[in-house]
């Protein structure tokens, strides 16, 4: 086995435990102050990390939109990721990390890269309501839970999403499939980006069908419970409440592999169908996710693919 396919095994039972590797970076000053603040990134999503390249601009590029970069054949996008954040780099932009997510390649310029470390989910809270939309979650470095160091986790789906903006009339097109549910039942959804959220939401509007929206999977986690309890409570089982879970797996306090693990391994919900949608593409996740019982694994973001799919699962 050659050292990248060990590199994809060991980190894939990292996430069979709770666990992920994070790249830490560096982008400068932040706003306001001298300190130069850690930002990271899950490594699943760095195709490779280069000493900078020779960018080549492009007429009319949005602001933040460095150029193009020939990467071994490759045209790629790279983005002023501190342009964006609002950092100024001391250093330089010296490092380049070419990126694979959300079925697209892009690269970010930033100041230096520090290191990689190796945490658990429940490590990372969720900061949904700072960094101006662009931070995600805020991932405790250390064990000392008062002294530990801070890294900030990018939702860099917002940040392509917010550099290139989709085409309107493209962004505007809705699925003409329809899902039909039972009366009362609903679709449980998870995902810490809002971004993400937010398609989703009109997506399964298009579809005609009722959801709850949640943001972690612990909160989807209890959520579930919680609908359980009321199903319960009239003498009926959770599918009269829940007609399928659909989980992203990068979430802080429990990644979608944990909730997937917790509702196949239980038996009030072991019956409720799974699908995993992330923007972590590749064989080798959608290996795992059957390893851990899910139903069907989707990469973002693909309207009608995400609702064929639902109703696959839902209607074999």
């Amino acid at each position: 086995m050659n050292k990248e396919m060990r590199d994809v095994d060991e980190r894939t039972n990292l996430a069979a435990n709770s666990m992920f590797e994070l790249l830490l970076f560096r982008l400068g000053e932040a706003p306001g102050s001298q300190r130069r603040e850690l930002f990271g990134i899950n490594v699943f999503k760095v195709r490779e990390i280069l000493v900078m390249p020779e960018i080549t601009a492009m007429v009319n590029s949005p602001p933040s939109v460095m150029g193009v970069a020939n990467i071994r054949g490759q045209m790629i996008t790279v983005i002023n990721l501190p342009e964006v954040v609002g950092c100024k780099p001391t250093k330089g932009l010296g490092i380049l990390l070419v990126t694979e997510f959300a079925r697209t390649t892009q690269a970010f310029a930033v100041e230096e890269v520090n290191e990689i470390v190796r945490l658990e989910w429940k490590q990372v809270l969720s900061a949904e309501n700072a960094g101006g939309g662009l931070v995600t979650s805020i991932a405790r470095l250390d064990g000392n839970v008062e002294n530990t160091r801070l890294a900030q986790v990018l939702d860099v789906e917002q940040i392509l999403r917010n550099v290139l903006p989709q085409d309107p009339q493209t962004a505007e097109t809705h699925t003409t499939i329809k899902v039909h549910l039972q009366p009362g039942q609903v679709i449980l959804a998870a995902d810490d980006s809002a971004v993400a959220r937010l398609m989703i939401e009109k997506s399964l509007k298009a579809m005609d069908v009722s959801y709850i929206m949640t943001k972690t999977g612990k909160e989807a986690w209890e959520k579930l419970q919680a609908l359980h309890a009321q199903a319960q409570a009239e003498g009926k089982g959770i599918q009269s409440k829940v007609a399928l879970v659909l989980t992203d797996l990068e979430m802080p306090e429990m990644d979608g592999f944990t909730l997937t693990r917790n509702v196949k391994q239980d038996g009030r919900f072991s019956q409720l169908p799974v699908i995993i949608h992330s923007s972590l593409t590749g064989s080798t996740n959608e290996g795992h996710v059957k390893s851990v019982g899910a139903d069907a694994y989707i990469a973002k973001f693909v309207e009608e693919e995400l609702a064929v799919t639902i109703r696959d699962v839902l209607h074999p």
